[in-house]
């Protein structure tokens, strides 16, 4: 079994995994233990991710303007203005609403390279923009989540717990991968601790998905008549969220590939990252918050097997081939 090997297999891995967790979740409910694994695993995840993102050649993402001024258009203006509005029936249901916007606000930065890559998009570019994302993406998380909250609902989301996250799971696994990357080049004991660790990234995002998975869907499947009013919401952003990308797409005149990066980018959200927040969130919110996260990536997992043929055939179709 080699790396090329596992991350050409990986959608089918993470699939297996989300069936074997939910299996093993529902027979045993001692699963629910495995919860306390979760934050230390997304924090190996993160910095397995961040070892294979060029934070050093950061200047090369950002070479390409019209391709940066498209994701960054898509995934900071007209997918927060459809979160908003899709959400919009989600103001009586405060945990779902709270839960729902933290997921849909924060593009991802992993495995959306891979679903890039597999339907025919440019998976080069997706990568060396996952900087600005993941920088951008939590700059811009507490300036866009109390506008989508409103009232009592915004007083009631300590920020104390969201910056322990943000310190644990995002600043020091960024912190010690860039510092990787740098004395990768100078020391040869630190290249090879880096080599290894390029082997991890799809076997860590399936531990991630085993502990998270398992751990919750016993509470999703006790909270499924209280999620029922989420699932449209995600069902209605599967479908749009890939449109508001070839739309910012097409604004800025991309080739056909880049245009699908943007597409997948803009479809495809950052839940693993953000679960740790909802679950650091008050008692009375944390677990239908938490259930919310996980439902939409099973959601999107789904999804994406569609975008895998509708992508490919019609984004490329749709966006001004004359940028290529």
């Amino acid at each position: 079994m080699s790396r090329d090997w596992l991350e050409r297999h990986q959608v089918v891995i993470y699939f297996a995994v989300i069936v074997l967790a939910i299996a093993c979740g529902l027979a045993s409910g001692s699963l629910r233990a495995l919860e306390m694994l979760i934050t230390p695993a997304i924090a190996v995840l993160m910095y397995a991710m961040f070892l294979q993102i060029p934070f050093l050649g950061l200047r090369a993402a950002l070479a390409d303007r019209r391709f940066m001024a498209a994701l960054l258009t898509a995934n900071f203006v007209l997918i927060p203005l459809l979160v908003w509005l899709i959400t919009l029936p989600l103001t009586d249901h405060r945990a779902l609403l709270i839960g729902a916007s933290l997921v849909l606000l924060t593009p991802c930065i992993d495995y959306v390279v891979v679903f890039t890559h597999l339907g025919k998009g440019d998976s080069k570019l997706i990568l060396s923009a996952t900087p600005v994302l993941l920088v951008l993406q939590f700059a811009l998380l507490p300036v866009y989540l109390p506008l989508m909250l409103s009232g009592e609902a915004s007083l009631s989301v300590p920020s104390a717990p969201f910056l322990e996250a943000f310190l644990l799971l995002i600043i020091a696994p960024l912190g010690l991968a860039i510092a990787t990357e740098w004395l990768s080049d100078r020391a040869p004991t630190v290249r090879a601790w880096r080599n290894a660790w390029l082997w991890l990234p799809v076997p860590a995002m399936s531990a991630v998905l085993f502990l998270v998975i398992g751990s919750q869907i016993d509470l999703i499947a006790q909270d499924a008549g209280a999620l029922m009013p989420v699932l449209p919401v995600y069902i209605g952003f599967a479908i749009l969220a890939p449109m508001a990308g070839a739309l910012a797409a097409r604004l800025y005149d991309l080739h056909a590939e880049a245009a699908r990066a943007v597409a997948f980018s803009s479809a495809t959200r950052n839940s693993l990252v953000v679960l740790p927040l909802a679950l650091a969130l008050p008692d009375e919110l944390r677990l239908l918050a938490a259930s919310a996260v996980v439902a939409q990536t099973i959601v999107e997992l789904t999804a994406e097997l569609i975008y895998l043929r509708v992508i490919p055939r019609s984004v490329g179709s749709v966006t001004n081939l004359g940028g290529a």
